[in-house]
């Protein structure tokens, strides 16, 4: 007869890991998460799962992707580096992009594809709003001399829209948002709504009114400040609430 295992108290939310070339603990090459970001989970009440983004042909398997976040309450798509050109369907430039990996994008790409297709709560950070908006059709525009200022290592003041998911989740209309990217949304992807920009046009921040799961994606890092900022920590606590709705 086989043993029935009770679900875990916490929530198991999976996060992609990010392929890192070295650490300072380790002699070889890693798959990592920022411990700041598992830390806004784990506060939260999340317990958070470390996902090996297994794509080796740069693309990947929608059915394996399935049955691999079949266990989990949620998916947090983090930050890392940006989405090549070619995957939104503009020519390449040359050293437009950063250490791009065929395997963590197609991984990537094939999750979000895969979230939005079911009820799972999805939480999208940085490059993972990119990711959601480049799997609904949208384009990413990579750092131009005309932006008015750069976002990459950048703290700036962020207008959130009332009346959206975004206010309901952090609490507040102006959030101070801690940035490290080089490119940004420029297309917008079917179904999403832009719910916070800077002030210089950046969408920093977009939802898709009519999905009936829980989703924000932010374009900042809100797990570098959540520790002492309740806004930003309020925006996991969100999150993790979502997914245990109905359990």
């Amino acid at each position: 007869m086989p043993v029935t295992r009770p679900r875990p108290a916490r929530p198991l939310i999976a996060i992609p890991a990010r392929f890192s070339v070295s650490t300072s603990a380790l002699r070889y090459s890693a798959e990592i998460v920022a411990r700041a970001l598992v830390e806004a989970v784990w506060r939260a009440g999340g317990e958070p799962v470390t996902l090996h983004p297994h794509a080796p042909d740069g693309s990947c398997d929608p059915a394996l992707v399935a049955e691999r976040l079949t266990r989990f309450d949620g998916v947090l798509l983090p930050g890392g580096d940006e989405l090549p050109p070619g995957r939104y369907g503009n020519t390449p430039t040359h050293g437009s992009t950063h250490d791009a990996d065929a395997e963590q994008d197609g991984f990537d790409l094939a999750v979000a594809h895969h979230v939005l297709r079911t009820e799972l709560p999805l939480l999208a950070i940085c490059r993972g709003l990119q990711a959601v908006n480049v799997a609904l059709g949208g384009t990413l525009q990579v750092q131009l001399a005309g932006w008015r200022r750069r976002h990459h290592n950048l703290v700036h003041q962020v207008a959130v829209q009332p009346a959206t998911l975004l206010e309901l989740s952090m609490g507040a209309q102006v959030v101070t948002a801690s940035c490290f990217h080089r490119t940004r949304v420029d297309r917008v992807g079917a179904g999403l709504k832009v719910t916070a920009r800077a002030d210089d046009g950046t969408r920093e921040a977009l939802e898709l009114p009519h999905r009936r799961a829980w989703f924000a994606g932010v374009q900042w890092h809100p797990e570098h400040t959540a520790r002492h900022d309740p806004a930003q920590q309020a925006l996991f606590e969100a999150f993790i609430r979502a997914t245990g709705a109905g359990r």
